[in-house]
């Protein structure tokens, strides 16, 4: 079988890497693979995917590089490769987050009812004024 004429496209995903640093506020970084090597997991609610550990993939960030004379933010892409093993270390940061307890955070908010209760002649204010402008 000859296959050099066949032009064979194949899809490709862009899987994009969060932040591993929440106060980090630039673009997440991301990596191309093909759409085959992307799987869901048995249960539906995430993916996984293979790549071989002793590879590297290259990772790419936009970056702002300027802008153009009517003000129009000029991007380019900062590339670098990284080993496959770092890749996956990158992607499950959000394994070693802190997870603080959620009702612990919430002794140190505003109670709901006490919020509402404040919020409540503020409403009522505007609401008069709606109804005299009418």
């Amino acid at each position: 079988m000859n296959i050099m004429g066949t032009n064979m496209v194949e899809d490709l995903v862009e899987v994009k890497i969060p932040n591993e640093d929440p106060g980090d506020k630039r673009p997440w970084q991301s990596f191309v693979v093909g759409a085959g090597m992307v799987h869901d997991n048995k249960f539906g609610k995430s993916v996984w995917m293979r790549l071989p550990a002793d590879g590297e993939t290259k990772v790419s960030r936009p970056v702002l590089a300027g802008q153009d004379e009517n003000g129009k933010n000029i991007w380019e892409n900062e590339t670098r490769m990284v080993p496959n093993t770092e890749l996956k270390a990158m992607m499950e940061a959000y394994k070693t987050r802190d997870r603080d307890s959620v009702l612990s955070d919430m002794d140190s908010k505003k109670p709901v009812a006490e919020a509402s209760r404040s919020a409540r002649p503020l409403l009522e204010k505007a609401a008069r004024a709606r109804q005299a402008t009418r």
